[in-house]
């Protein structure tokens, strides 16, 4: 089984405007990531920094290439489509905008069949959801 360790710069920054929690201390928060038969292959973790959120995902068995990553505005992942994870996660409409990962209903973590293109709002044209992770503190 072939690993891949991503890191997302550019789902950094448009996370940094992102608290990990509107309340209380949230050291991180993380999210198994399953496909779309129900099986675990990865994992992802939402860590504050400085500057905004780091978020690193370690997953393995999907299609070679690049693959869009957004955060989905309900915290379900039920497969083969994950459509229980709703839109794109924009409590304020901004474009690719966000706030707190903890609201009433939670968040999810979506991987999509192919790149954002960084330019379509608010999919990005990425294709259907083939993975998913509920963000949990």
């Amino acid at each position: 089984m072939r690993s891949k360790s991503l890191t997302f710069p550019l789902l950094i920054l448009s996370l940094a405007a992102i608290p990990l929690a509107a309340q209380t201390a949230v050291k991180s928060a993380h999210g198994d990531i399953s496909n779309a038969q129900g099986t675990k292959i990865g994992t992802a973790k939402f860590t504050p920094t400085a500057n905004g959120v780091k978020v690193t995902v370690n997953v393995s068995q999907l299609t070679p290439g690049e693959h869009g990553v957004h955060i989905h505005n309900v915290g379900k992942c039920e497969g083969p489509a994950f459509t229980s994870a709703g839109g794109h996660f924009n409590p304020s409409s901004a474009h690719h905008g966000a706030n707190s990962l903890f609201h009433d209903g939670g968040t999810s973590l979506v991987i999509h069949a192919k790149a954002d293109d960084l330019k379509s709002d608010p999919s990005g044209n990425s294709g259907d959801r083939i993975a998913c992770a509920v963000i949990e503190k």
